[in-house]
């Protein structure tokens, strides 16, 4: 939007600098989806044992998350609690690839998991923000930026890793380019909402929001899935090579940007709970492709179909959150919370089946994830109205 379409230029740079933050967390979740494969190996780790890892990263995030919203109006505003934990994460990023063995690989995890749950929190807080000087919704254009960093993440981690790069040099690069991009945003954000905030510390969610945070945990343990084990189920079941098999996340990511960039428009045409619903439905599609299909070609065919699918879940989630709820910031904190411990928590899920029932068999569990969604969608009325 211009300056003559009645918003200042402090809120365009506010509007900018909000969405460089979340490409740079992009970033780093997609550098992070072509590492795994490669820490594995650096190791030799079981499934069993990289499903701790990811775990440890999980359980970082969790029990920060619940916290977050009250150590927001601490820091002085989401803004200020963005800035200072993105460079954390960005430095924090950098650990993973030199640990010598698993317990401190499990260690480094949890704190880059913890400082990505500060982030993850204080962003989506601010977006909020955001959206309401705003005056439309525009959750899908935020989380579109998240979407391009994770394609540029997961593309440069698997260019990296293909040129032999080690993966520790590689996890450094792109912490370097998230501490870069995030200290080139950090002047213009602005301090936040500090006492709408306060209204946003840790809930359990509201009656009528139970529904609503059940599919925010089921479609971000799928999200979190595909981002964590996409490269691996490529190279072991698929037969894809380590660096091509960073495709399955970059692919998956492009969909997903594509998706969610003509998303705001999509839900003005149809509403939230047809967004949810149809997003179930065609990611389901894709997650029974690629397991009943596992060839390259249709492993990344599902893969981009999940992509699509998800790509505005979690956008219309956050908005219908927040018109049903009776805080709008409150309603985003509830199922943000219970969404990204969701992200967080799907991979060493995936990684506990898998040590079971091979690859494919983990994959399995995210076909149930969806069905539930569509059961629960179908059965919930979801508000399609623009976040107050």
């Amino acid at each position: 939007m211009s300056v003559t379409s009645g918003r200042s230029r402090a809120l365009l740079a506010l509007r900018l600098s909000t969405t460089a933050m979340l490409f740079a967390n992009g970033i780093g979740i997609g550098s992070w989806a072509a590492a795994i494969p490669r820490l594995k190996s650096m190791l030799a780790l079981s499934s069993a044992q990289l499903s701790l890892v990811l775990l440890a990263m999980a359980l970082g995030a969790t029990l920060i998350m619940p916290l977050a919203g009250m150590l927001i109006p601490r820091l002085g505003g989401s803004g200020l609690a963005l800035r200072r934990g993105a460079i954390l994460f960005g430095l924090t990023f950098c650990l993973p690839g030199f640990a010598p063995s698993l317990p401190i690989l499990v260690a480094f995890a949890f704190l880059l998991g913890a400082f990505n749950g500060v982030m993850e929190i204080s962003m989506n807080a601010h977006a909020t923000s955001v959206e309401r000087q705003w005056g439309v919704a525009i959750m899908s254009s935020f989380h579109g930026a998240w979407s391009c960093g994770g394609l540029l993440g997961a593309t440069l981690g698997g260019t990296l890793i293909d040129s032999g790069m080690a993966v520790s040099w590689q996890l450094v690069v792109s912490g370097v380019l998230i501490v870069a991009v995030t200290s080139a945003a950090a002047p213009l954000i602005g301090t936040g909402e500090v006492a709408q905030e306060r209204k946003a510390a840790f809930a359990w969610p509201e009656r009528k929001l139970i529904g609503l945070c059940a599919i925010a945990l089921l479609s971000m343990l799928m999200e979190g899935a595909i981002a964590d084990w996409s490269a691996v189920y490529l190279n072991a079941v698929s037969g894809l090579t380590v660096a091509m098999a960073a495709s399955g996340y970059a692919l998956f990511a492009l969909a997903m940007l594509l998706g969610r960039f003509s998303g705001d428009h999509v839900v003005r045409r149809i509403g939230r709970g047809q967004v949810i619903l149809l997003g179930a439905v065609v990611a389901g599609a894709g997650i029974v492709l690629t397991t009943a299909l596992p060839s390259p070609v249709t492993a990344i065919a599902g893969f981009c179909l999940i992509g699509l699918g998800l790509s505005n879940m979690v956008p219309a989630i956050f908005s219908a959150a927040a018109a049903m709820s009776a805080s709008p910031a409150l309603g985003i904190s509830m199922a943000a919370t219970v969404g990204y411990a969701g992200f967080l928590l799907g991979p060493p899920l995936i990684g506990a089946v898998s040590s079971f029932t091979g690859m494919r068999g983990g994959f399995v569990v995210l076909i149930g994830a969806m069905a539930i969604i569509v059961i629960i969608a179908a059965a919930t009325r979801v508000r399609s109205g623009t976040p107050r």
